[in-house]
């Protein structure tokens, strides 16, 4: 087979209605568009326009607050560690930080994340250092069972200072 004979199944496309060629067609004089006004015309896009009428986004109630500021972080899982481990793309005896996980393949969200949270999902199995932003009490617990750490560089606005 050669690009040349490339060529569509019968029928995967259809033809589109030539418009404006006559009554007999079906689709002459106006061309579906009906008669005049601003919707006949070309290049018109009115997106939530209501004829003057003060449109529903205009007409109902906003709610809640959207935080400008807010950080998101990349989610890694124990059970996603435990694979790149088992694959080769992780060192369980050298210290797993932020760099590594993104040099392992396991972020996601590019680099409009604010950092990696670490959840519990699956099970540690072996002691691993761990280095990152946040991590959830399950996870520290279940890496601590194993024999490792996890620490995190970003204080949690909940935990109480210390005194």
């Amino acid at each position: 087979m050669k690009l040349n004979e490339l060529r569509d199944n019968p029928g995967a496309r259809l033809k589109s209605k030539r418009l404006g060629r006559g009554i007999g067609s079906g689709k002459g004089k106006t061309s579906g568009k009906g008669v005049k006004g601003q919707k006949a015309r070309e290049g018109v896009a009115i997106n939530g326009f209501e004829g003057g009428q003060m449109p529903i986004y205009r007409r109902l109630p906003k709610r809640g607050f959207k935080n400008p500021f807010r950080k998101e972080y990349a989610p890694v899982n124990l059970d996603a560690l435990e694979k790149a481990i088992a694959a080769g793309k992780l060192d369980a005896a050298q210290p797993i930080t932020e760099e590594t996980l993104r040099a392992a393949g396991l972020l996601r969200g590019g680099g409009k994340m604010a950092g990696v949270r670490l959840l519990a999902r699956g099970k540690a199995t072996r002691a691993l250092t761990i280095t990152v932003a946040g991590a959830s009490a399950a996870a520290v617990a279940a890496v601590a069972a194993a024999g490792g750490t996890v620490t995190t560089t970003v204080a949690r606005k909940d935990a109480a200072p210390a005194a």
